[in-house]
């Protein structure tokens, strides 16, 4: 059935009848597909499931697209990104063509899956910057981290779960909750991933979010338990190249305080609350998908 995902997809591009643009896109790495797997799980392979399925995995193709150039990225999975080897104006301009045909698709989709998927891509696009405003400097405040992590990857797999429930005439708020706790629980696990990967599995350095400025959960963690000096060390750090001697430091800190374990516990009690409720829903397949997303290693 992803099979027709992409099919739909190279569809979509392909109408728009701009070679050099569908050349550009199909460098995209496609990733997990997680938003349309859970889609097809959820609702079947109906043509307004695919469709959906389809405009939602543009919609998260472009804002990787913009992700990339807001972070100076060279690579995205292991390859290089849109913006290393075209430039950060086509990488933007393309992904503006992205959300804006994904937008001319879901008019013609059920109107409540449009308001949806709507939503989730202007939640989307507060989340970018806050996590760009976030970066400036270290960050100690939890609930703002949560929040960010929230709009800027769950929204749109929560409406991703959400849309598919409208779709197939399920209850729209428990597949609602379902996706939100799985796309926080995925950011969060992406975070500790950052620090515990090595770098040919990741794609890129480990540490690497700290460096570009993110400060992420283990490292508010990590924080809390640190004392006075300690503290000031770990922000002196933020946002610069870091040495090997200070990787190492910041390495044997979370191994002391077991802060890696901490957020990981996190993340499994969003998945477990997930868990059960699509336990009571009868969705086997679902919960299959939420364990493959907290049990990985990229």
């Amino acid at each position: 059935m992803l099979e027709s995902v992409e099919r739909r997809v190279e569809q979509f591009v392909g109408s728009l009848n701009e070679h050099d643009i569908a050349r550009v896109i199909k460098k995209i790495p496609a990733g997990k597909r997680l938003r349309a797997r859970l889609m097809l799980e959820i609702a079947g392979s109906s043509k307004s499931v695919i469709d959906t399925a389809a405009i939602v995995e543009m919609i998260h193709a472009a804002s990787l697209l913009h992700d990339d150039v807001i972070d100076d990225a060279d690579t995205r999975r292991g390859v290089a990104s849109v913006n290393a080897l075209y430039g950060s104006k086509s990488a933007i301009m393309i992904g503006d063509v992205l959300y804006s045909k994904a937008f001319y698709e879901l008019v013609a989709v059920d109107k409540f899956v449009a308001q949806v998927v709507s939503n989730a891509v202007v939640q989307l696009s507060i989340g970018e910057r806050k996590d760009v405003v976030m970066g400036e400097q270290f960050c100690t405040d939890k609930d703002a981290y949560l929040e960010m992590i929230y709009q800027k990857t769950a929204a749109l797999i929560e409406a991703a779960s959400e849309a598919a429930a409208i779709l197939a005439n399920k209850d729209r708020e428990i597949y609602r909750v379902y996706g939100r706790n799985l796309g926080v629980a995925f950011q969060m696990i992406d975070d500790i991933l950052d620090i515990v990967s090595d770098t040919e599995t990741l794609g890129k350095p480990a540490l690497n979010d700290f460096v570009e400025g993110k400060t992420t959960l283990p490292y508010i963690y990590l924080y809390e338990e640190l004392e006075s000096m300690e503290k000031e060390k770990l922000k002196s750090m933020h946002r610069r190249a870091l040495s090997v001697s200070e990787q190492q430091w910041i390495l044997s800190k979370f191994k002391e305080h077991k802060i890696i374990e901490k957020a990981k516990e996190e993340a499994f009690t969003l998945i477990n609350e997930a868990i059960g409720l699509m336990q009571k829903a009868g969705e086997k397949g679902l919960e299959k998908i939420a364990l493959k997303m907290v049990d990985r290693s990229f």
